[in-house]
Formats: C-alpha cells, sequence, structure tokens
C-alpha cells in the first residue's frame, strides 16, 4: 500500500518539474501548487465579470428618505446659554436624547398630580445627591421614597459629621489602618459609625417604650424626628409625613444596630410584613402613578412590583448604568417591567444610562424645580 502512495506522489513530483532535486523541497513545491490550483478555483471569476459595477451596485444602492427630528448640537457661537444647552439634548442623539425624554415625562409627571414614588440606593446620599432629594422632600415634591439601609444610615451620618472627597485609587489598606471607609471616591471616617451606634440605640430604646413592634417606616420616622436637623431627608420625611420605605433594612449600619438592640431586648420586633402592606397600598386606587427611580436592585424592584398591583405605573424614569444581558431586574428596560405589568406603556418610559450624580440635579432643575404640580 505504501509503495503505491509513494509512486502516486514521484508522479505528481515529475508533474510539477521535480528534475531529481531532494524530496523534500520537491514535495513542498507540490503542495503549493496544489495550493495554486485551490485558490483559482475558489476565486476565478468570470473574465466579462465587472469588480467596479458590482462594488458600486453594493455601495451606492438607492434608500427611503428619513424625516423627523434633525441632529443637532449646541451652537456656542450665540454663547453660553444653559437652558438652550439642555434643550439641544433632544436633537443629539445617544443618552443625550433618552435624558431630554426623561425630563419630558418627568414633567408630565407634575402637571398631571400624579403620585409620585422616588427610589434610590444608598450611593445618592453618599453623595451631593443627598441634598437634591432632602429638596425634593422639604418642598413635598415627592409623595413615596423607597431606599437601601445605606440611604437612611448615612443621611443620619452627615448630620454627625462630614463626608470627604478622596480617590477612586487611594491603597484599601492604608485607609483601613486610619480607619477611614471608602465609597467610591468619597471617604467616611469610622468615627460616623461610631457615632451613628450612640444616636441609633438612644433612639431604638425610645421607639422600643412605645411600641415592641414597629415597622421600618416607623424606625426611619423616629430617626428623622430625633435628629431634628434641616439638611437631613429623615427629618424632612418626618415633619411632612412622607413615608420612606428600606425594604432591606437589616443590609447596613442600621441593621447593625437592630442586631446589638435585639441583645438588651429580645422582643423587640421589626415587622416588614406591614411595611409591605403599607407601600403596595399607596398604589391602590391611584389616578395616576410615577416612578423616578435612580439606580437598581432592591429599591427599583420594590416600586415596579407595588405598581404591578395597580396593573402599572403610568410614567416612569430610570437612571443607572446597568445592562440587561444578566437577565436581572436591575438592568431591565421599561419594555420588561411592561410585560410584567409594572409599567402601562413604553411610550410614557425611559431609561437613561449614566451617572445619576450628574443627570439628577438637571432633571430637578429642569422640573420639579422649575413647576408645580398642578
Amino acid at each position: 500500500m505504501k509503495d503505491k502512495e509513494n509512486e502516486k506522489t514521484a508522479r505528481k513530483l515529475s508533474a510539477v518539474g521535480n528534475d531529481g532535486g531532494d524530496y523534500e523541497s520537491s514535495l513542498r513545491s507540490l503542495k503549493r501548487a496544489e495550493n495554486e490550483k485551490i485558490q483559482k478555483t475558489l476565486f476565478s471569476v468570470p473574465s466579462n465579470f465587472n469588480k467596479l459595477e458590482a462594488a458600486r451596485e453594493n455601495l451606492m444602492r438607492k434608500s427611503e428618505e428619513v424625516s423627523g427630528l434633525k441632529i443637532e448640537g449646541y451652537d456656542f457661537d450665540k454663547g453660553v446659554n444653559y437652558d438652550e444647552i439642555i434643550k439641544s439634548f433632544a436633537s443629539s442623539g445617544f443618552q443625550a436624547s433618552h435624558f431630554s425624554r426623561a425630563i419630558e415625562i418627568t414633567n408630565k409627571m407634575i402637571k398631571e398630580s400624579a403620585f409620585i414614588f422616588l427610589g434610590y440606593t444608598s450611593n445618592m446620599v453618599s453623595s451631593g445627591n443627598r441634598e437634591v432629594i432632602r429638596y425634593l422632600v422639604k418642598q413635598k415634591k415627592v409623595d413615596v421614597l423607597v431606599t437601601t439601609c445605606g440611604g437612611i444610615e448615612e443621611d443620619i451620618m452627615k448630620c454627625l459629621g462630614d463626608f470627604f472627597l478622596g480617590s477612586f485609587r487611594a491603597n484599601g489598606s492604608e485607609l483601613r489602618r486610619r480607619g477611614i471607609n471608602r465609597i467610591g471616591n468619597i471617604f467616611v471616617a469610622n468615627n460616623r459609625y461610631v457615632e451613628f451606634e450612640k444616636f441609633c440605640q438612644k433612639v431604638l430604646e425610645e421607639i422600643y417604650r412605645e411600641n415592641k413592634v414597629v415597622t421600618p417606616s416607623e424606625i426611619i420616622w423616629g430617626l428623622g424626628k430625633k435628629i431634628n436637623d434641616e439638611k437631613s431627608i429623615c427629618y424632612w420625611a418626618w415633619k411632612n409625613k412622607i413615608r420612606i420605605f428600606c425594604p432591606a433594612i437589616q443590609d447596613g449600619a442600621l441593621g447593625d444596630n437592630i442586631y446589638f438592640f435585639k441583645f438588651k431586648r429580645e422582643d423587640f420586633v421589626v415587622d416588614i410584613a406591614e411595611d409591605i402592606v403599607n407601600l403596595n397600598n399607596t398604589t391602590i386606587g391611584l389616578k395616576k402613578s410615577g416612578v423616578i427611580i435612580l439606580g437598581a436592585g432592591v429599591v427599583k424592584h420594590a416600586i415596579l412590583n407595588a405598581n404591578m398591583l395597580r396593573n402599572g405605573a403610568d410614567y416612569a424614569v430610570y437612571i443607572n448604568t446597568t445592562p440587561e444581558y444578566d437577565g436581572s431586574d436591575s438592568g431591565a428596560m421599561p419594555e420588561e417591567a411592561v410585560s410584567w405589568g409594572k409599567i402601562k406603556g413604553e411610550e410614557e418610559s425611559v431609561k437613561v444610562f449614566g451617572d445619576a450624580t450628574i443627570l439628577f440635579p438637571l432633571l430637578v432643575g429642569e422640573s420639579f424645580a422649575k413647576i408645580r404640580k398642578a
């Protein structure tokens, strides 16, 4: 069998001009010849084929004309006009146009006297957005707040001491040695947590003496009442009787304080079930419901789930940076919420991919700070 293969190869070598040179060199020549033959077979075109015409036909094909809003940014030759810059976002494309739509939807919520749910993650309170949220609660611009545990405790902590700008690239081991906690590029001395514990334990004791079973929202009002500081979101929520719901109240320093307090008062009970009832009941019978959600996670789901009980919110604005590829509710687009009955329709909802520390103050400046509810 091998002799036949060698004979066959020898004939091929002869065909490509082997004149008795070394066998390996001739074999390589044979392989090159075979490859060239394959290439010619695969890529050969008819002699009358016009390559230029084919290229032009594919690239220069006729199309339909497009109508609608022309893409155009702000013209700084007209000077600096911040109102006009914001207006130009509508025709800028990308997330600028989505943000313009968010302003439009928010203004519609306000003009139609929608009941407005504001959800925000704790980092919004870590940052300067705390003051923006405080303004909305003080001025009764929103009706219900939903946040995480950090959104409560850090609001109170900022009344006890300041947070400071740091660096995203600070050395974690060095910060730990110094007792400094890092939230992104914000530094928080651990003394704030020590001070918060002293304050919180006193408040929990006062609450316990009045009622051994309380809801998270009642604890939050208690903290706001006791802090008695007009810089505080919780203070204005208590004063204006605006509920702050915290579905994950145990997940943070406030949860730690409840844990410590339970060692002293074992019969102290935090009734999260009653707050589920309270939150869900706020949606029942509303003529119009609007949601604004900064960030994602539990606050986003809690608000949308409550609105599902009324067959969806009428208006929705999301601002976050979370993608939807993993199927989480955090990254889900408004149209997914429509499929669940959490939002009524896609026409009055938008998700803006962006940093809420930049976008939310602009949104408030172009809506709540300009117009009042009807």
